[in-house]
């Protein structure tokens, strides 16, 4: 059964923020900081996988600051494509643009603002990092409409999701190099595992409206194909590592990585709405694993 709304009630921006201020806030999705985790992770996992020791701190908080902008400019993009189909799904109807709260035009605007500030952070880095930065947009423009055309818009949102992966490591090293690509290449899969595990959640409603998803194409063969996806995550990782030149602690660190994801894979209810939530939102620990696994692999190094 699909759970109810998925805006939380009697949160902090219910209790602190003023009433005209929180349509916007929650079309930023500032409510729920998990998408935005996912966002950034993979662009610290960049700059740490640059080395040649501990991350730049400064960096760090500048790709910080343009995945909040950047996440929020997209579920605006999103809302806006999607308010139709929001409208028809239990667990988006009530998000603003969906229920009328916040206008297309206004829409536009904030994600307009959003837009100009993740631009800002992009332009303080360094020239590669911006022409590659800029090569995500494509990606994010059409990500939105893939669910109407593909079973599989959770490979474009692995593209677009992990792309900071790229950028992280240029803007820490000026250049490109084959143990970026091969962690966005793990990155990818890494999406396609958690994102079709989210996906569960909407499966009877998107098959009502005609939505598209791995969810729904996998039915009773996630599980598996859960386990493929995240030991291609895993192998791609470790070439990562290895092409890296990272020392012995990166490796043991990604087998406590292979723990996590197993246990997602394993222990994943996809009847219930509630636990793919839950499992969804433990990537956040699996990011952080491995973002300390490439920082004591330099370090070991």
């Amino acid at each position: 059964m699909t759970q109810a709304s998925d805006i939380p009630k009697d949160g902090w921006i219910d209790r602190w923020s003023p009433a005209s201020a929180r349509p916007y806030l929650r079309l930023a999705r500032l409510d729920r900081p998990i998408g935005t985790w996912l966002l950034l992770i993979p662009c610290w996992w960049g700059v740490a996988l640059a080395g040649p020791d501990w991350p730049e701190i400064g960096l760090m908080l500048l790709f910080a600051i343009g995945s909040v902008a950047m996440r929020g400019a997209g579920c605006t993009f999103n809302d806006i494509v999607d308010r139709d189909i929001d409208r028809r799904v239990a667990r988006t109807a009530d998000r603003p643009v969906a229920s009328g709260q916040i206008g297309v035009p206004a829409a536009i605007l904030f994600m307009a603002a959003q837009s100009l500030v993740g631009l800002a952070v992009l332009l303080s880095m360094n020239r590669a990092a911006i022409l590659w930065g800029l090569g995500s947009l494509g990606l994010v423009a059409i990500y939105p409409f893939m669910k109407r055309i593909t079973w599989w818009p959770q490979f474009v949102l692995g593209l677009a999701f992990n792309w900071g992966a790229l950028v992280g490591y240029v803007a820490a090293s000026g250049r490109m190099a084959p143990p970026a690509l091969l962690l966005y290449a793990a990155g990818i899969a890494w999406t396609l595992g958690y994102d079709t595990i989210y996906a569960h959640q909407d499966k009877q409603d998107d098959a009502i409206v005609g939505v598209k998803s791995s969810a729904r194409f996998l039915a009773d063969r996630t599980r598996p194909f859960l386990y493929a996806a995240y030991a291609a995550t895993i192998a791609l990782l470790a070439a990562s590592g290895l092409a890296a030149g990272l020392g012995w602690p990166f490796f043991l660190l990604l087998l406590a990585g292979l723990v996590h994801l197993f246990w997602q894979a394993s222990t994943v209810d996809t009847e219930d709405p509630r636990d793919c939530l839950a499992k969804f939102r433990s990537n956040r620990d699996f990011g952080f694993i491995l973002l300390a696994a490439l920082v004591a692999g330099h370090l070991a190094a």
